[in-house]
């Protein structure tokens, strides 16, 4: 007697992880990046990685002249020190690495990204309290500056705008941590819901521009 295989393909049941990255995949942002610019803490490099990955964030830029991190991503996944404050975030956020600021703004320029520093009030550029802005373009890298220095001249001069979140104590500064999240939270919450409106994603007009 002779038994016939079966041709019916038994799947695998999805891990709970794998289910959720399905649901929220359409709530992603697509061409938006941010773009941390020569960070010195890998501990708020991994936070960064958790707010990007929470708030739908498509991909993050990191200008690492000093080579703190691994140039591929595949290598950056199994770093313990990015696993732990990520919140193992970074197996599932896309982080591409450069050595220099012209390297990175070289390669947004090429790809056509429109983008702005987030920076005090800067003589020449449009400035922005970040409530005010209007970020909605087609193709937008958000950059943030070292945790000590801030941002470069060189990253500020390529840039179209300066954003800046309207302080209201003593104290007018945040750690990079803090301000990713609360910058990227207002962007992606605009873009969320002009991609819900235009869901043929209709070419839209990249001036930078307050509302």
């Amino acid at each position: 007697m002779t038994t016939e295989k079966s041709n019916i393909e038994i799947k695998k049941p999805k891990s709970d992880l794998r289910k959720r990255a399905d649901e929220v995949k359409d709530l992603r942002c697509k061409n938006l990046i941010a773009v941390l610019e020569e960070p010195s803490d890998i501990k708020n490099i991994g936070t960064v990685i958790r707010n990007i990955n929470a708030l739908g964030v498509e991909k993050l830029y990191i200008v690492d002249g000093k080579k703190r991190l691994p140039e591929e991503w595949e290598e950056m996944r199994k770093r313990k020190s990015l696993l732990k404050p990520s919140v193992s975030a970074i197996k599932w956020s896309f982080v591409k690495t450069f050595s220099s600021t012209e390297e990175c703004i070289e390669h947004l320029e090429k790809k056509h990204f429109i983008s702005i520093a987030t920076s005090p009030h800067t003589k020449g550029k449009t400035n922005l309290y970040l409530q005010n802005g209007n970020y909605t373009q087609k193709r937008l890298a958000v950059w943030f500056g070292n945790e000590a220095r801030g941002i470069s001249d060189l990253a500020v001069q390529n840039c179209d705008a300066c954003v800046q979140i309207e302080m209201a104590g003593i104290i007018e500064s945040m750690n990079l941590a803090t301000s990713t999240g609360i910058v990227l939270y207002e962007i992606t919450k605009q873009r969320r819901e002009y991609q819900s409106k235009n869901k043929r994603g209709r070419k839209i007009d990249p001036e930078i521009k307050a509302e």
